[in-house]
């Protein structure tokens, strides 16, 4: 059986032998490996440090993340000896969500609800039976248009979307492509002109709280004049900007009692206090930083290179720093030390957020607009694969 997941390969601390399954994905495996990439795809390389094995053995999930540069939703997982990566395809991933067994997914023209089926999960692969304990199979497809999405969370009211084009929060409806719910106060029109390139959203008690702009804009594009230096964080309950001067800000997040953002122009973790408008530089890293959540004491960081200088150009991490990587950094919070890495090394540039599966250890997921998959079927009491793959045609 053939799916729409992408060849990809991962070399690390353990073994140095591919575990490729049926879809053409990978986990640790030899540099090169020894199947061409599929003809919709690209290849994707990437190494794993000692440390991050490590950490994923002992946390008790796994890790999702996107990357809109190369379309792909990306799932580190670990088998039992070896981080293992499988790659499935979507068109411009952004914005995940987790909620329980539910996953959200933004994509460029719609937005996606998922739901863990683990029983069917077992048998997914006939012929090697458990080898996923998770299968997230689509429930739910918005189709919203173009937006160009970025956060989203779930909330008390449902889903929540960061609508970056027409500069406002949204949420989803049956009859339109949005519904506005929030703008900020210095946005006088709702209009499909990204005037201040919102971006990111926190969540506090199943409410939106605060987000992040790249800039106090009210005009078309107007924050790319001031792109480096211009970002704010606003409290979405009272519209005040409540720290501003920030650096292409994004993913603001709590955890522990504290605000956590990405000053990600300028490739730092900070703590903020948005009352007091002050903050604290965590750690820094050689990367645009994007994504962002929390494992106990760890945090998560999506890490980006800079692709192109005329909206990224001339920015402080730039500066610092001779090269910039892409992958996804585990920091302990507790000394602000790296505690380890997974890098792209080849194939994958770009990502744009970061989510934790916790108790899930070999996820997968499937993308409706692969033909070739066998039909699932679910219901509370019992699921059923209709037919094995050997009858698909």
């Amino acid at each position: 059986m053939h799916s729409s997941a992408e060849i990809a390969t991962c070399r690390g601390p353990a073994s140095d032998t591919g575990d490729r399954d049926a879809r053409g994905a990978a986990s640790l495996d030899r540099p090169g490996g020894d199947r061409p990439p599929s003809p919709e795809g690209l290849r994707v390389d990437c190494f794993a440090t000692p440390a991050f094995a490590q950490w994923l053995s002992a946390a008790g999930g796994s890790v999702a993340a996107t990357t809109y540069q190369a379309g792909k939703v990306v799932l580190a997982g670990w088998n039992g000896f070896q981080v293992t990566l499988l790659m499935r395809h979507f068109d411009k991933p952004m914005g995940l969500a987790v909620n329980g067994a539910g996953l959200a997914l933004a994509c460029r023209h719609e937005v996606w609800h998922f739901a863990n089926a683990p029983l069917l999960a077992h048998d997914y692969v006939e012929h090697q039976p458990g080898r996923y304990d998770a299968l997230y199979l689509p429930r739910t497809a918005w189709f919203t248009g173009d937006l160009n999405l970025h956060d989203i969370a779930f909330g008390h009211d449902g889903l929540w979307l960061v609508n970056t084009r027409f500069s406002c929060l949204s949420t989803l409806s049956p009859q339109f492509n949005f519904l506005p719910a929030w703008q900020p106060s210095f946005i006088s029109q709702l209009a499909p002109e990204d005037r201040c390139h919102l971006n990111g959203l926190g969540m506090d008690a199943g409410r939106p709280k605060y987000v992040t702009a790249l800039g106090a804009t009210d005009e078309a594009g107007g924050w790319r004049a001031n792109k480096a230096a211009g970002g704010v964080l606003i409290d979405v309950e009272s519209g005040e900007i409540a720290v501003a001067s920030l650096s292409m800000p994004h993913s603001p997040r709590l955890h522990d009692g504290k605000w956590w953002l990405l000053n990600s122009g300028a490739g730092e973790l900070w703590t903020v206090d948005p009352q007091r408008g002050d903050h604290a530089v965590v750690c820094a890293l050689p990367g645009y930083l994007r994504g962002l959540c929390f494992v106990g004491p760890y945090a998560l960081v999506g890490m980006s290179q800079v692709r192109e200088r005329h909206i990224f150009g001339n920015l402080p991490v730039q500066q610092r720093h001779d090269k910039l990587l892409c992958g996804i950094a585990v920091i302990d919070l507790r000394t602000g030390v790296l505690a380890g890495m997974l890098e792209f090394t080849s194939g994958c540039r770009e990502l744009y957020d970061v989510q934790f599966l916790p108790g899930v250890r070999q996820p997968m997921i499937l993308n409706v607009q692969n033909d070739a998959v066998r039909q699932a079927v679910t219901a509370p009491e019992f699921s059923y694969w209709l037919r094995p793959s050997s009858e698909v045609h």
